[in-house]
């Protein structure tokens, strides 16, 4: 496996010959063992997920991770054509919010600067994505690090401490040319384009509006941006707010573009969306991953415009799972997706505490793509609560060949 950013993976020419490639055989996940209780460093995490293996299912090969580069609030990575790496940042050392990029050296990972012209940082960043042919990035915001670091306050809501907008930067001079406002779009996280590098458009997860907004670029060149899903709050009893919010942390589309999934971490479920028209995605996929409101929980749901009933706890392999579905990740041919429940220690905390108590997991989902359709592997479970130094947190999936949300093609 190359190290080199430049020269990693298998370079299918196109995101259609990529579905065509082999079946993943272990991902990465980087893990924490942070609030858990115990000391230790976090750790990239190499998971089996080959079903003719002996160690299926199995972390096979912890590595430490700890660095002391001293960067600040790091998030989103990927690959430049030049072979450097491009990294987005949450915000300054001080955890004031500033949404700018680090540039990484693609052969020995030293720090080369930042990318955006000096002083042209946004007020907060997340996530990005990049469409060369096109000129263009678009980057996301959630929040200053100092606000949500310490776990979710509604007055932070109400003070309008949150991000709202997406900016869109021109890709070869490295500067903001438009700021998007979005209606109704509370912090922006997950950006995905559709994989056809000729295509102008995609879509965000808004997570506490719940909403998910296509962008797409008017004739003139300037981009805008519109609600095509709504995920409808649900009225509950025995919970921090009146009306729990659906909370979508991850979204993805499939290397056809055809299906786009998205978690909702608060309420539990993963959703499977046909976008072959874009404007007008359909469900076509749903399946309950654990999450707050489940059977026998704490909290009782009063009004549900979505189900008649609350669903029931899940038990994998003998394993109630705690927390929801958060970070996803898709083979390439679409087959499968694989499942995290940890969103941020902080926040695991204060939602769902078993989540520092047992650590994380991971699941794996089989996927009907042909008609749509989402079912449960019921032989397939990482339970990290079991990890040598104690329980510990899963977070991102990646292969090491690239994979649905991190190859970009030009």
């Amino acid at each position: 496996m190359a190290t080199k950013c430049g020269k990693c993976g298998p370079g299918y020419p196109t995101p259609l010959e990529a579905m065509k490639g082999p079946r993943e055989e272990i991902i990465y996940l980087p893990c924490i063992y942070r609030n858990t209780g115990t000391e230790a460093p976090d750790y990239l995490a190499t998971v089996d997920v080959d079903p003719k293996s002996p160690q299926y299912c199995q972390v096979i090969e912890p590595k430490d991770i700890h660095t002391k580069c001293g960067l600040a609030y790091l998030h989103t990575s990927h690959c430049l054509a030049s072979g450097e790496v491009m990294i987005s940042s949450l915000g300054d050392p001080k955890g004031n919010g500033k949404g700018g990029f680090v540039l990484l050296d693609g052969e020995t990972f030293e720090v080369k600067g930042t990318w955006e012209q000096p002083g042209g940082a946004a007020p907060m960043g997340y996530d990005f994505w990049y469409q060369p042919r096109h000129n263009v990035m678009i980057s996301t915001e959630w929040g200053p690090p100092n606000v949500l670091r310490d776990g979710f306050n509604p007055a932070d809501v109400e003070a309008g401490l949150y991000g709202s907008h997406l900016h869109v930067w021109d890709w070869q001079r490295h500067e903001i040319v438009q700021t998007l406002p979005l209606k109704d779009g509370l912090i922006p996280l997950e950006i995905r384009f559709l994989h056809n590098p000729d295509a102008a458009q995609g879509f965000v997860g808004c997570a506490l509006s719940s909403n998910i907004q296509r962008f797409y670029k008017n004739e003139g060149g300037t981009w805008s941006v519109e609600k095509v899903i709504q995920v409808p709050p649900k009225k509950v009893k025995g919970w921090l707010l009146p009306e729990m919010p659906g909370l979508i942390t991850d979204i993805l589309l499939s290397l056809d573009d055809r299906f786009l999934y998205f978690n909702n971490w608060l309420h539990g479920d993963l959703r499977q969306y046909d976008v072959s028209d874009p404007q007008r995605p359909r469900l076509t996929g749903q399946i309950f991953l654990g999450g707050s409101i489940v059977k026998g929980g704490p909290v009782q749901v009063l009004e549900d415009q979505e189900l008649n009933s609350q669903p029931e706890p899940l038990v994998v392999k003998g394993k109630c799972v705690a927390g929801g579905p958060q970070m996803i990740q898709l083979s390439l041919d679409g087959k499968r997706v694989y499942v995290t429940t940890s969103l941020y220690s902080a926040w695991d905390k204060q939602f769902y505490p078993d989540l520092i108590r047992e650590g994380s997991v991971m699941l794996q989902i089989d996927v009907d793509t042909v008609k749509g359709g989402l079912k449960l592997n019921p032989n397939f479970l990482v339970d990290f609560g079991k990890e040598p130094l104690g329980p510990a947190l899963a977070h991102e999936l990646r292969y090491p060949g690239g994979d649905c949300t991190s190859d970009i093609w030009i």
